[in-house]
C-alpha cells in the first residue's frame, strides 16, 4: 500500500473541472490511463476533488482497447456541458474508428465551444472533423506521413503535445502525462503538477517544445556531425531525393568519403540507406491512407510505378498492390 503523500494546499472554490473521455474502437490503453491517473493523483495530492471524469463512447455500452481489454462505458455520445473538456482516445486503425456519428458529434460539441483534445492518433479524428484547420497539432510519429498527405491545412509538429487555443493534441503513450501536468500546472500551479509527477515516478516532465522521437542519428548511435547532417537532409527530401554527390558537397566532403562513412557506421551505401527511408515512408502511406499506388510512388521520389514496385518488392518481398490489398482485407475482418 503506497505511503500517504503530503497534501498540497490548493485554493479552489469552484466545482471540479470535468473531463469526458471518449474511447474510440481499438484505443490505446496507455494514453487513456496516463491521462486519467494524472487527474486521480491530482485530486489525492490536493486532498480535494479538483477534477472529475466520465467515460463515454459510441453506443454507450463497451469499448475495445487495442490490447484486447474491454471497457465499460458510462454513457453514449451525449450533449455535454460547455465547460467540459473532451478527451478523444484513439489508437490502432483510427480511420476506421472515426465514424460519421463520431465526427458529427465532435463538430456539434466544438460549435458549442467545448475544449477538445485528441490523444495518440485521435488528432486524425479532429482533423477529419475540420477542427484543426489552420492550427498547430501533433500525432503519433507513425501516423505523421499519412497525416501530412491528407490534411494540408493543419500545421503538423513533432512535439509530444500541442495546445492551440481550445484544441489539444498529443503524440500518445506517456505524452498524455506531460499534457495533463501542463493542464494541472495552469489550473492549480507548478507545485501541484510537480507533486503529481513525483507520485507517477515521472522524473523528466516534457513541454510542448520537446519532440516525440530521438533523431535518427541519435537512435542509431551516429555521432559524426557531417554524417548526421546528411541523414537529416535525406529525411527532409523524400519526395525529391538528392544525389549522394550533392549531399557530400553540401557537408564539405567527397562522395568517396561519404561512402566510407555510411559503410563504417551503417553497413550500407548512402544510396541504399536513402532508398530504405523512401520505402519506409511509402509503406506508411500504403498502410494508412487511400492514396493510389502511383501517388504514393511520386510522394516518395519514384518517377515510375514500375520502378517503385520493383524496389518495394526487393525490400519487402511483396508488391505495393498486394500490400494495399492485404491491409484492406485486414480492416474488413
Amino acid at each position: 500500500m503506497p505511503i500517504e503523500s503530503q497534501t498540497i494546499a490548493v485554493q479552489h472554490n469552484g466545482k471540479p473541472r470535468r473531463f469526458v473521455f471518449v474511447l474510440m474502437n481499438q484505443f490505446t490503453m496507455l494514453c487513456f490511463a496516463s491521462a486519467v491517473e494524472s487527474l486521480r493523483i491530482a485530486n489525492r495530492t490536493a486532498g480535494r476533488e479538483l477534477y472529475s471524469w466520465r467515460i463515454i463512447g459510441e453506443g454507450g455500452e463497451t469499448a475495445l482497447c487495442s490490447n484486447g481489454c474491454v471497457f465499460q462505458l458510462q454513457d453514449d455520445l451525449t450533449e455535454l456541458d460547455r465547460d467540459d473538456t473532451v478527451m478523444l482516445c484513439g489508437g490502432i486503425d483510427v480511420a476506421e474508428a472515426t465514424t460519421k456519428r463520431t465526427l458529427n458529434w465532435i463538430r456539434r460539441e466544438a460549435r458549442r465551444g467545448v475544449t477538445i483534445a485528441g490523444l495518440c492518433t485521435a488528432g486524425y479524428t479532429m482533423a477529419k472533423a475540420g477542427l484543426l484547420d489552420g492550427k498547430k497539432a501533433t500525432i503519433h510519429w507513425e501516423n505523421q506521413d499519412s497525416f501530412v498527405e491528407e490534411f494540408e491545412d493543419v500545421i503538423l509538429t513533432k512535439s509530444v503535445f500541442v495546445i492551440d487555443g481550445n484544441r489539444i493534441t498529443t503524440a500518445g503513450g506517456t505524452a498524455s502525462i506531460d499534457m495533463m501536468l501542463k493542464i494541472v500546472a495552469d489550473d492549480h500551479g507548478e507545485e501541484l503538477a510537480n507533486a503529481v509527477a513525483d507520485q507517477l515516478i515521472y522524473s523528466s516532465i516534457r513541454t510542448d517544445q520537446d519532440t516525440q522521437r530521438l533523431s535518427i542519428p541519435t537512435r542509431i548511435g551516429v555521432r559524426h556531425p557531417k554524417l548526421s547532417r546528411v541523414i537529416q537532409m535525406m529525411e527532409q527530401n523524400i519526395e525529391e531525393p538528392i544525389s549522394p554527390a550533392v549531399l557530400a558537397k553540401d557537408v564539405g566532403m567527397s562522395t568517396r568519403q561519404l561512402e566510407r562513412l555510411f559503410r563504417r557506421y551503417l553497413s550500407r551505401s548512402p544510396k541504399r540507406y536513402y532508398m530504405e527511408l523512401r520505402l519506409q515512408k511509402a509503406r506508411n502511406l500504403l498502410m494508412q491512407t487511400d492514396m493510389t499506388v502511383i501517388n504514393v510512388a511520386l510522394a516518395c521520389g519514384f518517377a515510375s510505378p514500375s520502378h517503385f514496385s520493383k524496389c518495394y518488392r526487393s525490400h519487402y518481398h511483396t508488391t505495393p498492390y498486394r500490400e494495399r490489398g492485404t491491409q484492406a482485407a485486414r480492416l474488413s475482418v
